[in-house]
């Protein structure tokens, strides 16, 4: 069912691409009803509305049928956010968010793997750690950037889901914490972008954590583009640390994001776990 759905949601994302004509900074579509090209849950769709219609990100939506499939689209600016992110040194990416929708198909195929937490590092204004939540995950969102907090704060309360957002330094926090028993975590950032460093750092926490590794996955947002990866075109850039840290890559799915709205690809997102 999700190689079907994540079609249907690329081949949509590239046919809106080539006929947007609007001028937002960024844009994105949430099918409007529940129909056989995303068969979702009805109520999760709902809520997948409601943290767009409740984000201060968004300041238009209108509906449009693509490819025969009713959608919403939701246009927003990212500046504010995007210009306050790339303040932090141990910043690996500035603010571009994933799809709502691809943040609900990637931590649905988390739940169906039967992981129990959902721990999004990086995790801007919160989406995939919410999407973690409404499928019912235990959901943990570590965000560097104060006001990128601040805005998961007032979207966790204007849609009543606690997501768990907390400001802190993902290479400096102490993950014992969180009392974690089976629980994935998504790490934000490419590879070439410093996301290596800080997936080591987490890696190196989570060993040190009694017969947790063995219980935990890994996603990685990878990259199809050359410019991004010069020879290294394995595993979205991620092959040399999936070797060295001895991970099985048990799937990968490519989904649009807002970086890959103007690519004729998506944004890969590799899923590992500890072998």
């Amino acid at each position: 069912m999700f190689e079907d759905i994540v079609c249907n949601l690329a081949s949509i994302k590239q046919e809106f691409a080539k006929k947007y004509s609007g001028s937002a900074h960024i844009q994105e579509i949430i099918p409007t009803t529940i129909s056989k090209q995303f068969p979702f849950d009805s109520t999760h769709l709902q809520m997948l509305h409601d943290f767009a219609t409740k984000n201060p990100i968004y300041f238009n939506s209108y509906e449009q049928k693509i490819n025969g499939v009713s959608c919403t689209v939701y246009e927003g600016d990212i500046n504010e956010y995007w210009l306050n992110s790339i303040k932090h040194g141990s910043s690996c990416q500035p603010f571009y968010p994933t799809w709502i929708v691809s943040a609900y198909i990637m931590a649905s195929m988390a739940n169906q793997l039967g992981y129990m937490e959902l721990v999004d590092i990086g995790s801007g204004d919160g989406r995939i750690a919410f999407c973690g939540k409404i499928l019912g995950m235990m959901s943990y969102s570590i965000e560097i950037d104060d006001v990128l907090v601040s805005l998961q704060e007032k979207i966790s309360k204007s849609i009543n889901q606690n997501f768990n957002p907390m400001c802190k330094d993902a290479l400096e926090f102490n993950y014992s914490e969180l009392c974690l028993t089976h629980p994935i975590f998504f790490i934000g950032g490419l590879a070439q972008m410093g996301g290596d460093i800080l997936a080591t750092s987490i890696i190196d926490k989570l060993n040190c954590i009694s017969d947790l590794v063995k219980n935990t996955g890994l996603v990685f947002a990878g990259t199809h583009s050359k410019r991004h990866l010069s020879s290294n075109l394995t595993d979205g850039g991620w092959s040399s640390l999936i070797q060295k840290h001895n991970l099985n890559v048990i799937d990968t799915i490519s989904l649009p994001t807002v970086w890959t709205f103007d690519q004729a690809v998506e944004t890969p997102y590799i899923y590992t776990k500890f072998n």
